[in-house]
């Protein structure tokens, strides 16, 4: 039996993924446990099939579920969820949090890359990339900016994409699906632009990550995410 509460303005699928996901790390589910039904979810939350497949798929993408076809779906043992990182579409947190998304693009362009640019994608240099630049805002304020470099050669419609109704994250995990991510994290100042862009000080902390996703062995894309410090935080939580 399933208890849903529906509300708020997120996706329909967001909500499914959310019970499932706040399920899991309560414990409500533990690892190796089957989860309820497509058809069970279906009814309780009172959407199709499709979006329930979706939320289970986004999952199972994520490491937290296994699905078995033709049995169901199963909470992933705790190693696997420990050590997946999860690639998460800015658009979808400030969703998960009944908040409104917004996006400004103030960089679209593309450019050859030189020689740094052409090592860390393993192309030769001078290969077509593309690079946007692009803040995010909760509720008006803004809480990301990021700067982005991407494989021409993986996503060849990057640059006719509407970035105000579709975020870059998401739409190149539908063309490139994810296969491997490398990121670092770091507390850094923010650049003049970072400062500006984020309307904070310059001399305020800032969380930056670096990361960069592979496609089928091919880099994909690498992107430097800065967050105000005061505005963003990360977390996660784990059941023994």
């Amino acid at each position: 039996m399933v208890n849903a509460r529906i509300g708020g303005p997120a996706p329909q699928y967001l909500k499914v993924k959310t019970h499932l996901r706040e399920g899991i790390a309560a414990g409500r589910w533990r690892p190796g446990e089957r989860l309820p039904s497509e058809a069970e979810l279906t009814e309780a939350f009172g959407v199709s099939r499709m979006t329930v497949n979706r939320a289970l798929r986004e999952l199972h993408q994520e490491g937290m579920v296994d699905r078995v076809q033709g049995v169901g779906s199963f909470v992933a043992q705790l190693h696997r969820i420990a050590s997946t990182l999860t690639v998460r579409d800015v658009h979808e947190e400030i969703a998960e949090r009944g908040h409104r998304h917004e996006s400004r693009l103030h960089l679209l362009e593309s450019v050859r890359a030189d020689d740094e640019q052409a090592a860390l994608f393993a192309l030769r240099p001078g290969a077509p990339l593309f690079h946007s630049v692009i803040v995010h805002l909760e509720n008006g304020v803004p809480i990301q900016c990021e700067d982005r470099l991407v494989n021409a050669a993986c996503a060849p419609d990057y640059m006719a994409q509407d970035f105000a109704r579709v975020t870059p994250t998401h739409y190149l995990l539908q063309v490139a699906p994810l296969s491997e991510a490398r990121y670092t994290i770091e507390a850094q100042l923010p650049s003049s632009q970072d400062a500006k862009l984020l309307a904070i000080p310059k001399g305020e902390p800032c969380l930056v990550v670096r990361r960069s996703t592979l496609s089928q062995g091919r880099v994909v894309t690498a992107v430097r995410l800065v967050h105000p410090g005061s505005r963003y935080f990360l977390q996660g939580a784990f059941q023994a």
